[in-house]
């Protein structure tokens, strides 16, 4: 199959290989963001000590990255769906590469910064960055076939935990060593050179726009099952990412632990989480049952969170592996997850329903680091992991029953469901 592209050099025409280019520039732009947005939490430790904060200021600054990209996802896809992949994205990482190349020379500790500026610096990283996650997710599902689309969108996905596991390993190291100007500027670089990438090689195809007419029927916004997949996607992420963001306070202070165990911990979470996403979207690609599948992780993750709650204050490494397990499974649903919010919606409006998805998902990140000091001043860590565990508890009947799949013709536009 050849793609014909309009560039301002004129009309170029590309293999059916070149999907798999456009799927490494998506890749490269979520996992570019997801460096930072999972690795600044895991320095939760040394940010608290070097910028003087208490607790619960910590947990607020943390939920700002979440906040950012609940605030603006809609806004994103929507745009995305207006402008196109290319220049949102373009657009976003530039921006979110400036923005801190600008905290790495005057938002450190060394600069006396106060909460309301690094919050919100944070905020801002949030909102920019956001523009990946509906931008990219659009690029992928324009240019693959629906048999393929489940196992496209879970190695786009897969991105959030490869590109998380480099920041959770990567970041704390450099805060210990370089300080925060390093632990800002590597991510920096990271996302400028993901909007290098886009500008070079992610094209829409010349008939993407023509392909991707809106359907008959409600905007994603206006539909109750994309709705009730978004919400029940919005408590599945809760326990991802109580573990990613005080695995680190609640080992060091409990357990006396170094925050090399707690990035061991969360990139058990995050590696193993992207290997059950591509195996899970082929596995869906081949055989169908996205929601089942939804459901049936939403419930493991629920009882090993539980067992971890239960687990607290056993010896270091069983809660340990209790821990990792259930931010592995936390971690493991959400490319079948964007996809079938996708196909749901159609071509047209996928950037709107990716949106909506991002919005659920992270407005739990900026809810969940809210609510931990909270639950842990009126109780224990016992509850903390307990609200992680009931969180996708309760999402599983929300999954809306499963969708009845219509044949569809190979090729790159898609309709819908």
């Amino acid at each position: 199959m050849t793609t014909l592209i309009t560039t301002r050099g004129g009309t170029r025409r590309f293999g059916a290989r070149h999907r798999w280019v456009v799927l490494s520039v998506g890749v490269g732009a979520q996992a570019g963001f997801s460096a930072m947005f999972s690795g600044i939490p895991v320095t939760a430790v040394f940010m608290r000590s070097g910028y003087h904060l208490s607790l619960g200021s910590l947990g607020l600054v943390l939920s700002c990255l979440g906040l950012g990209v609940a605030a603006s996802d809609i806004a994103w896809g929507m745009l995305t769906d207006r402008w196109g992949d290319r220049r949102v994205l373009l657009a976003g990482l530039t921006a979110t590469g400036a923005l801190l190349v600008m905290m790495a020379a005057a938002v450190t500790p060394s600069e006396n910064v106060g909460v309301a500026l690094l919050a919100a610096c944070l905020l801002a990283a949030g909102a920019l960055g956001g523009s990946v996650n509906g931008a990219s997710g659009r690029a992928v599902m324009t240019w693959f076939a629906d048999g393929e689309r489940g196992l496209a969108m879970s190695v786009r996905q897969t991105a959030i935990p490869a590109g998380g596991a480099v920041g959770v390993a990567l970041l704390p190291w450099l805060a210990e060593r370089y300080g925060f100007r390093a632990v800002y500027a590597v991510p920096a670089v990271f996302c400028l050179l993901a909007a290098a990438a886009t500008w070079r090689w992610l094209h829409e195809p010349a008939h993407a726009t023509a392909a991707a007419a809106p359907e008959p029927g409600p905007s994603p916004l206006r539909r109750w099952d994309v709705w009730r997949l978004a919400l029940a996607s919005g408590l599945l992420t809760v326990p991802q990412f109580a573990v990613l963001s005080f695995t680190a306070v609640f080992l060091h202070d409990v357990k006396g632990a170094g925050a090399a165990l707690a990035s061991l911990t969360v990139l058990i979470a995050q590696l193993g989480g992207g290997a059950a996403r591509i195996w899970t979207g082929r596995r869906t690609d081949r055989r169908g049952g996205r929601r089942t599948w939804i459901r049936a992780i939403g419930t493991l993750s629920g009882v090993v969170m539980a067992a971890a709650a239960v687990l607290t204050s056993a010896p270091t490494p069983v809660t340990v592996a209790a821990l990792a397990l259930g931010g592995l499974l936390a971690n493991s649903w959400h490319g079948i997850a964007y996809t079938e919010i996708a196909a749901m919606a159609g071509a047209a409006r996928a950037g709107t329903a990716l949106g909506l998805e991002g919005t659920a998902c992270f407005a739990s990140g900026f809810l969940t680091p809210l609510l931990v000091p909270v639950v842990l001043a009126l109780a224990s860590w016992e509850a903390v992991w307990g609200l992680a565990a009931l969180a996708p508890l309760l999402a599983v009947p929300l999954v809306p029953g499963t969708a009845v799949t219509r044949r569809r013709r190979p090729g790159i536009a898609f309709t819908g469901r």
